[in-house]
């Protein structure tokens, strides 16, 4: 197998220093992959989990003992954006489940433990989602929540996706998480895409993210109402699939 090409930082956590983490460590090694080994406790997890581009949770049967720990390991994971793998039995994937979203999972690997497989879903992560390569992240804002779902199902298997179905839910996402794209619904109730783009373009921390209106109208009127604030896009909501697809394309590799 060669994957010269792959390279990253990866921590591995665990309960106990099991020989199955030793060897992963070993392996990744072999690989030109960094790996850093620290136990399921929060502080330990906090020093090692700002450069890790993914994590290894080695689930034990005492799992769940450490609720607060897997919070913490939710939070990191949606703050950092990097990968989870799991190993572990079906039991101990399901407590986990309780607290992380499934959709935060990247992998899950049964016991007994298929190292070399391991390795091989490592460094094709890695490679999908560091540096140039990285997955972008597109955070989707629309009342309409069949819609949203739709454009999810559409570009799930591209990007990370994000979602809200209002402008304050979208701030506090942002707040949490970051995002190189916002498809931002035209017309929504209390504040409408005009008004929440104004208040991400007055805000420091998110005044620099490019945005796309989402809108039912192609009237005149409607563009130019936001050309000020400076909108990447205006796009109907009757788009395609593949031409959604083929913009967004297109938006991020003219960004580069």
């Amino acid at each position: 197998m060669d994957n010269s090409q792959a390279a990253g930082r990866v921590a591995i956590i665990s309960t106990t220093e099991t020989f199955l983490a030793k060897s992963l460590m070993t392996k990744l090694q072999g690989e030109g992959i960094t790996s850093l080994f620290t136990h399921a406790d929060i502080k330990e997890i906090e020093k090692i989990s700002g450069s890790a581009e993914l994590i290894i949770f080695f689930m034990s049967e005492d799992i769940e003992t450490i609720p607060e720990t897997l919070v913490y390991l939710k939070d990191v994971i949606l703050d950092k954006e990097c990968g989870l793998m799991l190993i572990g039995e079906g039991a101990e994937y399901d407590l986990v489940k309780k607290t992380v979203p499934e959709q935060l999972i990247t992998e899950w690997f049964r016991r007994p433990l298929d190292i070399d497989a391991v390795i091989k879903k490592v460094c094709t992560y890695l490679d999908e989602n560091t540096g140039e390569k990285r997955k972008k992240t597109v955070l989707i804002v629309d009342d309409d929540i069949t819609y949203m779902r739709t454009v999810y199902e559409w570009l799930k298997e591209k990007y990370h996706i994000g979602m809200a179905s209002n402008g304050v839910q979208a701030i506090s996402y942002l707040a949490k998480n970051k995002a190189d794209l916002i498809l931002l619904d035209y017309e929504m109730p209390v504040a409408n895409g005009p008004q929440v783009l104004s208040m991400l373009k007055g805000d420091s921390e998110t005044e620099q993210i490019p945005v796309m209106f989402l809108t039912g109208h192609g009237d005149k009127d409607s563009v130019l109402s936001v050309v000020g604030l400076s909108p990447v896009d205006y796009l109907l909501k009757t788009i395609d699939k593949e031409t959604l697809l083929d913009k967004l394309d297109s938006f991020f590799s003219s960004r580069h």
